[in-house]
């Protein structure tokens, strides 16, 4: 037995990664739901608050140790799970990934996630029609850009770097469920899109999906 809860939301782009993660390593875990929006936000609660103080998901509990940030997470459970590897072995192609991976956990996400966007409406007083509008400049500004870090380092194949799947695929997939939620039009991004397809025929992605979490809402 891996010793492994996640404490997750079914929505959540970053638990969503250590999901996809955990699929690739073949690992059994349990799952906590910890819901962002109902009772005012569970994150919130003293007892979740006790397990991450940052009163962010994810949270993975590996025996008793408790493990914060998604990127972190992930490249704990590589360390500790090294096959199949996450990141490539050759030092430029890891700077590659890991660049590609901040520029969506760092870059895109932050500003564009349900505190954030809460802040904007309930704090500041914008409209729903500024709150997507400001949405959809950061995923649009963010994805142009990284369309662009993909094509011009020629390390891309069927995934993010080369034909072996890997954590900045792991980031990228959740951050283009998000676009599409918000019905952000992806065609000038036909490398990250086929990147995208690319992923969704392996088994971890599918299972990782939000719709596919005992947390989701049945379809109506």
């Amino acid at each position: 037995m891996s010793g492994l809860t996640l404490y997750s939301y079914f929505r959540s782009s970053a638990a969503y990664r250590v999901r996809i993660v955990l699929g690739l390593k073949e690992l059994t875990y349990d799952q906590i739901a910890i819901h962002l929006v109902r009772n005012g936000g569970e994150q919130h609660a003293a007892s979740y608050l006790a397990i991450n103080p940052q009163g962010l998901v994810p949270s993975l509990k590996h025996d008793e140790a408790i493990l914060t940030q998604s990127t972190s997470i992930c490249e704990y459970i590589d360390e500790v799970w090294p096959e199949p590897a996450l990141l490539p072995r050759a030092p430029l192609q890891r700077a590659y990934v890991r660049s590609l991976v901040a520029a969506i956990a760092c870059d895109i996400h932050p500003i564009d996630n349900l505190r954030v966007l809460a802040y904007l409406t309930e704090k500041i007083g914008v409209s729903e029609e500024q709150k997507l509008a400001w949405y959809r400049h950061w995923i649009l500004e963010g994805f142009t850009a990284l369309e662009r870090l993909i094509t011009s380092h020629g390390y891309a194949g069927r995934y993010c770097c080369g034909d072996t799947v890997g954590l900045a695929d792991a980031c990228l997939v959740p951050q283009i469920y998000n676009a599409r939620r918000f019905n952000i039009a992806l065609t000038a991004f036909p490398r990250l899109t086929a990147i995208d397809q690319a992923c969704a025929e392996l088994p971890a992605f599918a299972a990782a999906h939000p719709d596919r979490q005992p947390d989701s809402p049945p379809a109506a």
